[in-house]
């Protein structure tokens, strides 16, 4: 009589895995059926105790570091489970090299029996040398679809990213994504007004660490809170404490996004392969930049002078909250060396001049270049409020010239198509009218008036809207040539001063050169180099010329064909 052997009973753990890329495009891979499947199986089999069902929804098969894997894998290593069953290989991952390495290498040395129902893959009636070959091909296979899959979402991506369609996971602070179309970006208000705070302040002086205080104290919503608190699930590993707080790195991103005047800039990061997970930067020329793709937050202008600002070499003064009007903008003229301001009391009274930041360092350097702070500012003062009454007479001027006709470059073909359609209109006008002339006449039958008439008044039609849609673009093209950027709001923006601020200087004014005083000289000279300079002085000869060119028009006898005789 032989002996009885007792049968070995395998306690085993079900896996279950299902990625985004795969989705739910076969009902057969979504988690409910895989356990299905694998529960019947289970229910065949005398020689299999379930232990545990293993479920990672939503990650890839690329890799192995997965939560429920790797849970797995420790129970394995803790001997209460030996035996591991999944639908098919492609569940259980799509890298043929660490799927082959678990299949040939670590289960057989652990001693845990490995299934695959639908590849007929059950290790324990295997020899164990590698003698199924399918196996690896079906590994290949499964390889070979997830590069794929990875090839077709990147080149998606780029697409989309260069039509500036925005693909990131969460919208940027002061955007939410649009509910009817998830890759575009609309104002969040609430937080375009913190920005709109954000860049207010910096150009009035205030640093970015006395901004962040700013907002503390009035309790705003950090970037990360506020998305949490609107249902985003938004998380930061760079929050330490329960609740976030401002602080100038913050300030510093916001005021250096330039997602504020619309653009989208993506493609910052990347990875070397779909296997390697690792991020690398890519260099800033790779970014793919793509501008006016969404409502701005931040004027351009405003935004590219912000820019500028943060390169100056400005400090606040210790009983000051803010920068001095004119800090970081004064230069030496001779040696280019930032002018530092300084104050010397005498008495009960304090001077306040600027001299030479180098030679005041040492004095073998340059000169002083000294010059009163009141006689800078005062000055400064009177040249910046010229220059913006310059401004908004161009703005007046303009105001005038879009009420008429304009006459030079582009906006001359269109004036000259719209004169025509008008003379078109008048002509059109007087056929009809003298239609019902001829028609009392006998020389129409009323069914030929009726026809005239009807074509006539369709001609009228088409020919007025025509004016219309020409009239928007002379308009267009008028405001086009001489203020594609939006300059001239900034001076519009301030008007008449009644006194020097640091807002003003830090939008109009790019920096002040101050000369060594000449031996007969009552002050030191001062030059200015005024912001969008160049844009007013050529806009406003542009302007007096459309305006001459109006002027010079003499109206003449027009005939029915709208020519002047």
């Amino acid at each position: 009589m032989k002996p009885y052997l007792e049968k070995k009973v395998y306690h085993a753990d079900l896996y279950v895995r299902l990625s985004q890329e795969d989705g739910d495009k076969e009902e057969s891979d979504s988690i409910t059926n895989q356990k299905e499947l694998i529960l019947s199986f289970v229910e065949t089999q005398e020689d299999i105790q379930v232990h545990m069902i293993r479920v990672d929804d939503g990650y890839s098969g690329v890799d192995f570091q997965r939560p429920a894997f790797q849970q797995m894998l420790e129970d394995i290593k803790k001997g209460e489970v030996d035996c591991v069953i999944t639908k098919d290989l492609s569940r259980f991952g799509r890298n043929h090299i660490e799927v082959g390495k678990y299949i040939e290498r670590i289960f057989p040395y652990l001693g845990v029996r490995f299934i695959a129902i639908n590849d007929h893959y059950d290790s324990l009636k295997c020899d164990g040398q590698g003698t199924d070959i399918i196996i690896p091909f079906k590994n290949l296979i499964n390889d070979a679809y997830c590069r794929d899959i990875s090839m077709k979402i990147r080149s998606s991506l780029e697409v989309k990213r260069k039509k500036g369609d925005y693909v990131g996971a969460f919208a940027p602070y002061g955007y939410e994504k649009s509910k009817t179309d998830k890759n575009k970006l609309v104002v969040d208000e609430e937080a375009a007004e913190v920005i709109r705070y954000i860049f207010q302040l910096y150009l009035q002086g205030y640093s970015a660490y006395k901004i962040a205080e700013k907002l503390n104290e009035r309790a705003v919503l950090t970037p990360m809170d506020h998305k949490r608190e609107h249902g985003s699930a938004y998380r930061s590993g760079f929050r330490r404490k329960s609740e976030s707080v401002w602080d100038h790195v913050a300030v510093l991103r916001i005021l250096k996004d330039p997602t504020c005047t619309g653009t989208v800039t993506q493609g910052k990061v990347t990875t070397p392969n779909y296997k390697v997970r690792k991020l690398v930067h890519k260099d800033e020329s790779q970014w793919i930049r793509v501008e006016g793709v969404h409502e701005a937050i931040i004027p351009t202008v405003q935004f590219d002078t912000v820019q500028d600002l943060m390169q100056l070499d400005t400090r606040t003064a210790d009983d000051q909250e803010c920068l001095y009007p004119l800090s970081g903008l004064v230069r030496c003229g001779d040696c280019g060396a930032n002018m530092a301001r300084k104050t010397v009391p005498a008495g009960k009274k304090k001077f306040v001049y600027y001299i030479c930041g180098a030679n005041k360092n040492d004095k073998r350097v340059c000169s002083s270049h000294r010059i009163n702070a009141e006689v800078l500012e005062r000055t400064v003062f009177t040249l910046l409020q010229h220059q913006i009454d310059s401004a908004l007479e161009l703005d007046s001027l303009l105001e005038r010239i879009r009420k008429e006709r304009c006459g030079t470059g582009r906006a001359a073909v269109k004036s000259r198509s719209l004169d025509r359609k008008r003379a078109e209109v008048r002509k059109y006008h007087r056929l009809r009218a003298g239609l019902y002339e001829d028609y009392k006449g006998g020389l129409f039958t009323r069914e030929e008036y009726q026809e005239l008439k009807e074509m006539y008044e369709g001609r009228i039609h088409v020919a007025e809207k025509s004016v219309q849609i020409l009239q928007e673009e002379i308009d267009r093209i008028v405001s086009d040539q001489i203020d594609k950027s939006g300059w001239l709001g900034e001076f519009k923006r301030h008007g008449h001063l009644t006194q020097l601020t640091r807002e003003v200087t830090a939008s109009l004014i790019h920096h002040i050169l101050i000369y060594e005083k000449k031996e007969k000289e009552r002050y030191p000279r001062i030059e200015v180099f005024f912001r969008y300079a160049e844009e007013l002085q050529i806009s406003m000869e542009v302007a007096k010329a459309l305006d001459q060119g109006e002027k010079d028009t003499v109206p003449g006898e027009e005939g029915e064909d709208g020519q002047k005789k």
